[in-house]
C-alpha cells in the first residue's frame, strides 16, 4: 500500500468516526433532552457542591436554578453539535467519494470548530460553575474532547507527502 493511499485511509476513517460520534451526540441530545437538560441544570445549579459531605466555597454565589437557562444552555450545545455533525458529515462524504482531501478541508475544519465551540462552553461553563471539585470525570471528559478536535485538526491539515 501506497503512503498516499494509508493517509487517505486513516484520515477517512477519523472523519467517519468523528462524524458518527457527533451524529450520535446529537440523537442522545434530541431523544433525552429532558435528561440532558437536567444533568446541565444540576451543574448550573452546582448541585454535586451541595451533596453530603456539602462544600460551602465562595462560588456558590454563582449557582443558577433557572431551568430556562439550562434549556438555553443545552440548545446552545446542541445548536453547535448539530453544525458539527451536519459539517463533519460533508467533509466525510467529500473526502471518501470526491477529489480527495483539498475539498474536504474546510467541512472538516468547520465540523472541528464547531466541536471546539460547544467542548469549550462545557468546559467554561463547567468551571465557572465549579464542577472540577465533584464532576472530575465530566471535565476530563471535556478536556480528552478538545485534545481529540486538536489532533484531528493536525491529522486533517499537516501535508504529510
Amino acid at each position: 500500500m501506497e503512503l498516499h493511499t494509508s493517509l487517505w485511509l486513516f484520515q477517512v476513517t477519523l472523519a467517519l468516526g468523528l462524524s458518527l460520534w457527533l451524529c450520535i451526540a446529537v440523537f442522545n441530545n434530541l431523544q433525552a433532552f429532558a435528561a440532558s437538560v437536567g444533568a446541565v441544570g444540576a451543574t448550573m445549579a452546582m448541585a454535586p457542591l451541595k451533596q453530603a459531605p456539602a462544600i460551602d466555597i465562595p462560588l456558590l454565589s454563582r449557582a443558577l436554578h433557572s431551568p430556562l437557562a439550562h434549556r438555553l444552555a443545552l440548545v446552545m450545545v446542541l445548536v453547535l453539535q448539530v453544525v458539527a455533525a451536519g459539517a463533519a458529515l460533508i467533509g466525510s462524504y467529500t473526502l471518501l467519494f470526491d477529489a480527495g482531501l483539498e475539498p474536504a478541508r474546510p467541512w472538516l475544519n468547520l465540523a472541528l470548530s464547531a466541536m471546539l465551540g460547544f467542548t469549550f462552553s462545557m468546559l467554561l461553563g463547567g468551571l465557572w460553575f465549579g464542577y472540577w471539585i465533584r464532576q472530575e470525570g465530566l471535565q476530563l471528559t471535556h478536556l480528552v474532547l478538545v485534545l481529540w478536535a486538536l489532533l484531528a485538526f493536525v491529522v486533517f491539515n499537516l501535508h504529510w507527502t
